[in-house]
């Protein structure tokens, strides 16, 4: 029998091949393998180690397919072909580099929170890893970067919720919350909520009667399925689905736009001084990647300034090195749990883990009026970030850690006694995961 991890790994390529903006993948449902100890098997091992290829494998076929405009930087990391990162260099820095031969490309003013992005332009004819080097030692004490480009961090599995015969999915309903944020269909609540994802889909109806505020692409919203999923677990709200804070106003930031250079590091840094902004207190990331300068220095002025960024801690396997942003200082990193409160097989693990959430064994909205199952660290982040805004109603340092602490002492510990690396402080959420029910259990 072939084990889960290649069936993944067999999934992921001819998906990932027909990806422009936002690179989704399909994941099987994976079984529960154990992960310390002599009962791990070889071929546990073996899954857990091809886990950590898998995100691998897509962004490689992601450069393949876009080399025009994408390609690796030194650790096989999908960065924008010749462009450079500077958060608010001085002057005598950009002098430097245009007498070199670069050109200033654009400048993103990050108003929300007092800085600005430079984007350099690589001289003609000089390689972007070459031209990164070129630039540090011409400018040491600015911090450059590459571009790099963030991928989500979950799926929209399809193919498993049940449909009645009127189209609509068949979902438990949820009786409360545990953030106290009304969940009767017809309530709305006074929060606010960021989301820097794909964009959403506005028309669904489990939308309807929400206000939604869309950012980052010049011509409109450009729906995605990822983005629409993740906002219906937020704000979501209909006779048989609800989000954990349904009816909460959304900010939401496309930093995909259907582009192939979609969820680079100046837009999610563009994204993150939108929302600060517009003082949206709580901010929902879904999205993965490498360590990157610039979204490291934007991120702590956005948490110095009191809000939270809550983030999906990946699904590359317990094995994995950490991924970013949910594994910067201060980030409320979020893991995934099934329907049976086990950690999800391909979860990652760490200090970075601060909660875990539903994940697996739930619906979300899908773009075209419809219904999916989902499975990742995506689906568990937006409920910990509805949690958390529920009790954070205007950024500030103080009422966010309060916040966070808050949410710790409701939270069911699992695993190891006290916060552990697999579930961190314990999970929350419970019951707010809409599941899907079984085919026998449609409504007529």
């Amino acid at each position: 029998m072939m084990r889960p991890a290649s069936i993944l790994l067999m999934i992921l390529i001819p998906v990932a091949q027909a990806q422009v903006g936002l690179p989704n993948v399909r994941l099987p449902v994976l079984p529960q393998v154990p992960l310390t100890g002599a009962a791990v098997t070889d071929d546990a091992r073996a899954d857990l180690r091809m886990l950590r290829d898998v995100r691998r494998l897509a962004v490689r076929d992601l450069i393949r397919r876009n080399k025009a405009v994408i390609q690796a930087d030194h650790n096989g990391a999908a960065i924008v072909r010749g462009e450079i990162l500077a958060v608010s260099p001085g002057q005598a820095a950009i002098d430097a580099a245009t007498a070199a031969g670069f050109t200033v490309l654009r400048t993103r003013i990050l108003e929300g929170l007092d800085a600005q992005i430079v984007v350099l332009a690589v001289p003609a004819g000089m390689d972007t890893l070459r031209a990164l080097e070129r630039v540090r030692a011409l400018a040491p004490a600015t911090r450059f970067d590459f571009n790099h480009v963030y991928t989500s961090s979950g799926v929209v599995v399809g193919g498993g919720a049940a449909v009645d015969i009127e189209g609509h999915v068949a979902v438990e309903p949820r009786a409360g919350s545990e953030a106290g944020v009304a969940v009767d269909a017809g309530t709305t609540v006074a929060t606010r909520i960021g989301l820097i994802d794909g964009g959403v889909d506005s028309a669904h109806p489990v939308f309807a009667g929400t206000s939604i505020h869309q950012h980052g692409c010049p011509s409109g919203p450009v729906p995605d399925t990822h983005g629409t999923a993740v906002a219906s677990l937020l704000i979501g709200r209909s006779v048989d689905f609800r989000g954990s804070a349904p009816g909460a106003e959304l900010y939401a930031a496309d930093v995909y736009c259907g582009l192939p250079t979609g969820g680079a590091a100046d837009a999610v840094a563009d994204a993150f001084s939108w929302l600060a902004r517009e003082h949206v207190p709580v901010i929902n990331v879904s999205l993965v990647g490498p360590p990157n300068v610039t979204l490291e220095t934007v991120i702590r002025l956005v948490i110095a300034r009191g809000h939270l960024v809550v983030a999906a801690v990946g699904n590359d396997g317990p094995a994995a090195r950490p991924l970013y942003p949910a594994s910067y200082p201060g980030v409320v990193g979020v893991t995934a749990v099934d329907a049976h409160r086990r950690a999800l097989f391909e979860a990652g693990r760490g200090p970075q883990v601060r909660f875990a959430a539903p994940g697996a064994d739930m619906t979300a909205a899908k773009s075209v009026q419809t219904f999916e199952l989902v499975r990742g660290t995506s689906f568990a982040a937006p409920i910990v970030a509805g949690l958390l805004a529920a009790r954070l109603p205007t950024p500030d340092p103080t009422a966010a850690q309060r916040a966070v602490d808050s949410l710790a002492r409701e939270a069911v510990d699992l695993g190891a006694a006290g916060p552990d690396p697999v579930y961190g402080a314990g999970l929350v959420g419970v019951g707010l995961a809409p599941e899907a029910r079984l085919a026998g259990q449609r409504r007529r």
